[in-house]
């Protein structure tokens, strides 16, 4: 009967870590991912904004060596990421691929032009950059046009200001949020040994003596629950640079392996100072109150 019981216990116990250790690895898990997400956050927004095309025209007459002088000034530019020139022959080809239709049939003749397309670096695109460029440009006599979506970078630009804002929120609130969940679990496994930690009080233990197993367990659980959360942003990693290889997300590994040991760091610190305060209200309450 007594092997019974002992093996209940156990199971019970055993049962009560697992419960603690997989609250633990949720927690730790989606905060890691938030925390992936802010230290992305700019590495997207660039790759989007670096996919903004300025188009300069040029007319029929320019010669050239015009062509090639104008495309490596632009390419040397300080708000250039690259260059691409576009023939109307290359135009017409690729406006054939997208439509289906040859539409030269129609017009007989090809009435589109050679063109610059100029890709710049996230950071020089704004409204003010993209207008100085225009006006830099305009004086010259064999370009025709230069064209961009205005309103796209603008809107573009409204936008990351929006979501960088409400992702420092968000990671704000899931933070607190992550330390009161990881604190409830910690806080309902000292609670089950309330009666333990006040009969090793009543007969003769410091209270430091009856903390330091509760935190030296509670750490423990801390730590596996850790691991476990930083194997799912390992995967949650790695298919996502498979997945989007443009972003280059692995191309920081001091920012990711700093993220991950925070993450480790959290996971103790958290259950460490939840257990201590735990421990430290059952060590004060008076016996009577252990029912309560």
């Amino acid at each position: 009967m007594a092997s019974t019981f002992d093996q209940y216990q156990k199971r019970k116990l055993i049962s009560s870590y697992v419960s603690v250790v997989i609250s633990i690895a949720l927690v730790l898990f989606l905060l890691g991912c938030l925390g992936l997400l802010v230290l992305n956050a700019k590495k997207v927004a660039d790759h989007f904004k670096e996919q903004v095309v300025v188009t300069i025209y040029l007319n029929e007459s320019a010669k050239e060596v015009e062509i090639n002088q104008l495309e490596k000034s632009l390419a040397m530019a300080e708000y250039t990421k690259k260059t691409e020139y576009v023939s109307k022959e290359e135009a017409a080809e690729l406006m054939k691929a997208e439509t289906g239709e040859d539409f030269m049939d129609f017009v007989g003749y090809n009435p589109l032009q050679n063109s610059i397309d100029v890709y710049l670096k996230a950071d020089y695109v704004t409204n003010e950059t993209l207008d100085g460029i225009t006006e830099e440009l305009a004086n010259k006599k064999f370009i025709e046009e230069i064209r961009y979506d205005n309103d796209l970078v603008e809107l573009m630009n409204d936008n990351v200001k929006k979501i960088t804002f409400w992702v420092l929120i968000l990671s704000g609130l899931f933070t607190l949020i992550a330390v009161l969940l990881i604190n409830s679990s910690i806080r309902l496994q000292v609670y089950s040994k309330r009666f333990i930690i006040k009969t090793m009080q009543m007969v003769g233990a410091t209270k430091s003596f009856i903390r330091r197993p509760f935190i030296g367990k509670s750490v423990q659980l801390g730590v596996v629950g850790a691991i476990v959360a930083l194997l799912g942003m390992g995967v949650v990693l790695y298919y996502m640079d498979k997945t989007f290889p443009e972003l280059q997300l692995l191309q920081s590994p001091v920012l990711i392996a700093s993220l991950f040991i925070g993450i480790l760091l959290l996971g103790i610190l958290i259950t460490g100072i939840s257990t201590f305060i735990a421990t430290q209200r059952y060590l004060n309450l008076k016996t009577d109150h252990l029912y309560y």
